[in-house]
């Protein structure tokens, strides 16, 4: 049996559901995007561009900031540089070893390769197969690049791209010192990948996700590169609580990969949106270890983990 609402239940219905709407576009990064479609109002048209103005602007200071990194070298510390926002200068061996490095590891790429930056070692759930062509979101100075070149031989290769002039400027430096015939490295953002369709087996990535601001698209073009039957294997920030607002708009925590951390339930639906399947994210064992060096005293291990993502192309 049904009845007529009141006008008074009515009104309270219709402004939960405008709360409800409220807060989804201001929780939602999917929200956002799409209260912004709407573009006949003027009004809409100012917040479109000051929006686009803001993401530009981050972009920029994250930019500049690995730009700084790239130039100093290793054992600079943040926030000027690097998933960390400590004052402490990073032993870059020991950090190395914590987010998961052998000593083989460390041997056997260039030195100034190694900037102690990331929050995990893709390369060791990657599973690379000789012959294998991979790449590496956000390749800074090519160190994952060049552990992944020897896994797939000669007969593989290796493409890294990374947004910031002089990472690749370095990255390429690191190449053609040491001979490497199998690697490149591309200029150009994650979210518009300089790389052809169905062209990548396997796709590798070191806490860089989490600095996109559009994260959806960066797996878009992911499973746009991939051949069917491609793997990608990451390691990424992410959000396991609510993120407060002082550090989602702290320009120095976003480059430290922390403020643009997405949360994990979220990841796993872009993932899922993008086409991907055997979709697994598992946290790393020492997380709180790893996150809390990088600002000790604002408890981010409460909120954010190091998370290792895997998923794949049918």
């Amino acid at each position: 049996m049904t009845g007529r609402i009141s006008p008074g239940a009515l009104w309270h219905q219709n402004l939960r559901l405008f709360l409800l709407y409220c807060i989804f576009i201001y929780e939602s990064p999917v929200g956002l995007k799409t209260a912004f479609i709407y573009k006949k109002s003027v009004g809409h048209k100012k917040l479109e561009g000051d929006l686009m103005k803001d993401k530009e602007d981050i972009r920029e200071f994250i930019r500049k900031n690995y730009a700084e990194v790239a130039m100093k070298g290793s054992g600079e510390g943040c926030c000027g540089g690097g998933c960390s926002c400590s004052s402490v200068p990073l032993d870059v061996t020991a950090t190395s070893f914590k987010i998961g490095y052998s000593k083989d590891d460390l041997l056997n790429v260039p030195s100034e390769a190694n900037m102690g930056l990331g929050c995990g070692n893709p390369i060791a759930i990657a599973a690379l197969k000789e012959g294998e062509t991979v790449l590496d979101l956000g390749c800074g100075g090519g160190f994952d690049c060049f552990l992944a070149r020897r896994q797939v031989g000669d007969s593989g290769y290796v493409i890294g791209v990374d947004m910031t002039p002089d990472m690749i400027k370095l990255a390429r430096k690191n190449a053609e010192q040491s001979g490497y015939a199998n690697v490149e490295f591309r200029l150009g953002e994650i979210e518009h990948l300089p790389a052809a369709d169905a062209s990548v087996d396997v796709i590798i990535s070191n806490c860089v996700i989490n600095l996109s601001l559009d994260k959806e698209q960066v797996f878009k073009e992911a499973f746009r590169v991939l051949k069917s039957g491609g793997r990608l294997s990451t390691s990424d920030v992410v959000a396991t609580a609510p993120i407060p607002q002082n550090i989602k708009q702290d320009l120095a925590l976003i480059a430290g990969c922390i403020g643009g951390a997405e949360y994990i339930e979220d990841i796993k639906t872009m993932l899922q949106s993008a086409g991907f399947k055997d979709i697994k994210m598992t946290p790393k064992y020492n997380s709180k270890e790893i996150v809390k060096s990088w600002a000790p005293d604002k408890h981010i291990e409460d909120f954010v983990a190091s998370y290792i993502i895997e998923a794949v192309k049918e």
